[in-house]
């Protein structure tokens, strides 16, 4: 009598976090603890539009031409983005711009699952991981505090930086990529169904990092 084949044991899914919210909510920094503290590779995923956005100013390419930041986004390597190089203002609020086309939209969220499937599991933040680019997350965290709050935080980075910051135009733009983030068609700003609701606002970054180490790990035990 043939006996049934056993079928090949399968490889765990990986294990992927995905962390969304607005700009200066502290995402970033924690989801650069989270990637050390459990040993997953980490994408920051505002920095990879922003290698665009930088690639298309320095070739002097529209802003409004979809099919060039197509092109643009297919030919580079995620691998050398300099964070340093790519927090300029202006890069940022041309991010912003073209992060608002489908087409590029659609090729970006592409690449970036491929990033956090491509190995056992992976870090993401940004704003449309846990709804569009991840949306089989095992933990969803998104991470919001006042304008105010996050004001206060972008201007002590750009003093950091050693350049000068004028909290009112802070706050304004801000609030003006909040609307645009939040209003946009094509994966808008908000929180995954499942998600879990992180306030940062009164949370210093150690307490932040408690609390979602809290959640990764009852996710990580389920």
């Amino acid at each position: 009598m043939t006996q049934p084949a056993i079928p090949a044991s399968r490889a765990p899914a990986p294990f992927i976090i995905a962390i969304d919210g607005p700009a200066a909510g502290g995402k970033g920094t924690l989801a650069r603890k989270l990637s050390a503290h459990y040993h997953l590779p980490h994408l920051d995923t505002g920095l990879t539009y922003r290698f665009v956005a930088q690639q298309m100013l320095a070739h002097n390419l529209p802003l409004d031409n979809a099919a060039a930041a197509v092109k643009t986004a297919e030919s580079l390597d995620f691998a050398a983005m300099d964070k340093q190089a790519l927090a300029d203002d202006a890069i940022g609020t041309a991010a912003s711009k073209i992060s608002l086309m489908p087409e590029l939209r659609q090729i970006m969220a592409a690449r970036q699952r491929r990033f956090a499937e491509s190995g056992t599991g992976a870090v993401l933040d940004g704003r449309d991981i846990g709804t569009i680019v991840c949306p089989k997350a095992q933990v969803k965290l998104f991470i919001v505090a006042d304008a105010a709050t996050r004001a206060r935080r972008r201007c002590r980075e750009i003093l950091a930086r050693g350049q000068k910051a004028d909290y009112a135009a802070v706050l304004a733009a801000l609030q003006a990529r909040d609307a645009r983030d939040s209003g946009r068609s094509t994966a808008p700003l908000k929180p995954a169904a499942d998600a879990h609701l992180l306030d940062t606002t009164k949370l210093g970054i150690e307490e932040a990092f408690q609390a979602a180490c809290r959640l990764v790990d009852a996710a990580k035990e389920a």
